[in-house]
Order: C-alpha cells, then sequence, then structure tokens
C-alpha cells in the first residue's frame, strides 16, 4: 500500500495529522506493507525567502486583529497539537518561503527512499513548530538535513541550485488536479483521498477499506469435506 502525502512543513495541521496516520498506522495489521511518501504543497508560494514579518504579524494582518490575534490564533492549534503529544514552541516563528525545504525533501527520497525522506520530514517540522527556525535559512537546513543522514556534499549542491524545483511543482499541479485546496491530503493507492488532519479513527477506516478492497477475499458459496492442518474430515 502506497501513501502519498500532501503537506507544507509550516502547516501546523499537517503535523498533527503526520501523528494522527501514526497512530492509525501503529495498530494496522499490514503496516510493514505500508509505504509513505511526501510530496510538496506550498501554502504561501509567495512567502519571501528572507523572513521580512513574523507568523503572527502575518497571520493578524490576513485575517485581521493584528499580531495578538495571530498568536491568539497560534496558541488555539497549539492546544490541538498538545492532545496529539506535540509540543509546539512557534510563537516567534517567521513568514519564509518553504521551497528549499520541499527541494531537499525530493533530495532524502531520491537518496534514501522513504526512510530517509520521513526522518527528514520529521526533523523539518520539528525545526519549525518546536524551535521556530526559519524554514529558509539555508544553514538550518543543512544542520537538520544533516541530522537526518543526508551527505553534506549533496545537501550543499541542492541548496545551492534550482535542483528538484521542477519536482516540487510537479507535486503542486497533481495536488491541484486531485482536487486538493489545502493540506493535509492524504492518497492511498492513487484511489482514495482524505482530506485535512483528521482523526486516527478516520485513517484506520480508510486504511483498512483500502487493504481490504485491494486484497478481495474470495467468497466461498458452497463447502464440503476438507483435509486441513488438523487432518482430513471421515
Amino acid at each position: 500500500m502506497r501513501i502519498e502525502i500532501w503537506s507544507d512543513v509550516v502547516c501546523p495541521w499537517c503535523y498533527i495529522g503526520k501523528r494522527r496516520l501514526e497512530t492509525a498506522l501503529a495498530d494496522f495489521p499490514h503496516a510493514d506493507d505500508v509505504e509513505v511518501v511526501w510530496r510538496s504543497f506550498q501554502l504561501d508560494p509567495s512567502a519571501p525567502r528572507e523572513a521580512t514579518e513574523s507568523l503572527a504579524e502575518h497571520l493578524g494582518h490576513k485575517y485581521g486583529g493584528g499580531a495578538d490575534a495571530g498568536r491568539e490564533m497560534i496558541a488555539r492549534v497549539s492546544d490541538v497539537a498538545a492532545s496529539e503529544g506535540l509540543t509546539f514552541s512557534y510563537d516567534d516563528a517567521q513568514r519564509a518561503s518553504t521551497v528549499d525545504s520541499h527541494r531537499l525533501l525530493h533530495l532524502a527520497l531520491v537518496e534514501g527512499g522513504t526512510t530517509l525522506q520521513g526522518a527528514l520530514k520529521e526533523r523539518l517540522l520539528e525545526s519549525y513548530f518546536v524551535r521556530a527556525e526559519n524554514p529558509a535559512d539555508h544553514d538550518v537546513l543543512r544542520r537538520v538535513a544533516l541530522e537526518a543522514g543526508l551527505a553534506a556534499q549533496r545537501v550543499d549542491e541542492v541548496l545551492a541550485s534550482d535542483e528538484y524545483a521542477d519536482a516540487v511543482d510537479v507535486d503542486q499541479q497533481q495536488a491541484v488536479a486531485y482536487g486538493a485546496s489545502g493540506v493535509p491530503f492524504v492518497v492511498i493507492d492513487q484511489k482514495y483521498g482524505v482530506s485535512g488532519a483528521q482523526p486516527a479513527e478516520v485513517f484506520r477506516q480508510v486504511l483498512s477499506q483500502a487493504w481490504d478492497e485491494s486484497h478481495p477475499r474470495v467468497q466461498v458459496l458452497a463447502s464440503g469435506a476438507v483435509c486441513g492442518p488438523d487432518g482430513c474430515a471421515i
């Protein structure tokens, strides 16, 4: 089973949804046969590479109420995150571009598959929501990428270029084609879509349904004498 997740590294519901999906997978009997791939989705493609305002200020300008209202929004979603075992502390986070974070996620997938990509995704989310680090700062991205296990030379090469920028665009276009208007957006086996950070129970139901439909059982219409592990009926 292949699970593709469109998300952004500065999306709080993406981090919350990640934990809820992980909770669902923890007791999914076929979890060892599940592959999770992270796809790129920039919530704010116009965000600058050099931060010019805080996230609280940006939210306050966008939705009204100023920086204080922005901080209240951050506090509310942080309370939800706490219920999933996450400790958010990003009141001082800056609004900045995430394109380079996404390019490194594509590098991780190519260099080390879904395991390495998953490790980098977790560290990028933690960097922003736990330590309020700038997602566009190359020094931050380099440190986080090396902590996840990427090779320094390749990280430096990607950050110094536009490598994988086209892959980021392709992901974004595919999300639109699927009808996604926000993230997280989860697609299972290119057939089943789940929008938003759904509760773990919803993910459990979708996983079970997707698995059962892709691994149908034979409907037994008649039965008779058989031989089994315990012998043959006489």
